[in-house]
């Protein structure tokens, strides 16, 4: 390793809680590579332990760039493309909002925010809810600009659409591919604005850089067990996941 990169890593390595963080964003990995989806619901309530909120968002935005090359192609041929860019184009103003919120607020009101979005997502899932009006326009451009409010306030930023396009009545195909497509555009939206505000520092871009491997690591591993036939077995697996996380990031742990 080059004697410029040693340190870098080294101190990414000490930092505190990385091999939890590492564990974290491997589940994360290979239930996004298997659903599309998860992976901040995954690590964001646990990271919120060991890293302050604007380092949580930085991170699971940066890690999930990874996924953009190894997901998007094959998502892309499945998608509604038209779609997934009015929905980016409605998140944009919102993004900054959301950051500018999360800034003003007290770091453990972010967790409590996040456990009660996560949880709500995954007793949706679990329920079966589905969204029983039509799906029109401005509905498009509402869906986009929260999820761009969430995302900035809280790293959560595919809730929101998840459920959208699972009430929607579509394939497991189109929703994940949909899906994929939102996240990888939404996680360059964030990290433009975190660099854009200078939240972002080198010693969190070089801890993104480390987590990176285990994420990506356990997409592509996710992504190769992938199979439609058992999307009901991935769906329990997730949730299950999802659940563990969600309880073990509650504030009253601490």
């Amino acid at each position: 390793m080059p004697e410029t990169l040693a340190p870098a890593v080294a101190g990414a390595l000490a930092h505190p809680g990385f091999w939890w963080l590492a564990v974290t964003l491997a589940a994360a990995g290979i239930v996004r590579g298997f659903t599309g989806f998860g992976s901040a619901l995954i690590f964001v309530p646990i990271a919120g332990i060991f890293l302050p909120p604007v380092h949580v968002i930085a991170i699971i935005a940066l890690v999930e760039i990874a996924s953009i090359g190894a997901l998007v192609p094959r998502a892309w041929a499945h998608a509604d493309r038209g779609q997934v860019g009015l929905l980016v184009l409605a998140a944009l103003p919102t993004v900054p909002q959301g950051l500018w919120i999360m800034d003003a607020l007290d770091a453990t009101i972010v967790r409590w925010i996040v456990a009660a979005f996560a949880g709500g997502t995954l007793i949706a899932l679990i329920s079966g809810w589905h969204y029983a009006g039509r799906i029109t326009l401005p509905v498009v451009v509402a869906i986009g600009a929260v999820a761009g409010l969430l995302g900035g306030m809280t790293g959560l930023t595919g809730p929101v659409v998840v459920l959208f396009y699972l009430a929607g009545g579509r394939v497991a195909k189109t929703v994940r591919a949909n899906t994929i497509l939102f996240l990888g555009a939404m996680d360059l939206v964030i990290v433009g604005n975190l660099l854009l505000r200078g939240f972002a520092d080198m010693s969190i871009i070089w801890l993104a850089a480390v987590l990176s491997v285990p994420y990506f690591t356990g997409m592509i591993t996710g992504q190769a067990l992938f199979q439609p036939s058992y999307e009901a077995l991935y769906r329990r697996a997730a949730l299950t996941v999802i659940a563990l996380a969600v309880l073990a990031g509650l504030p009253i742990w601490q």
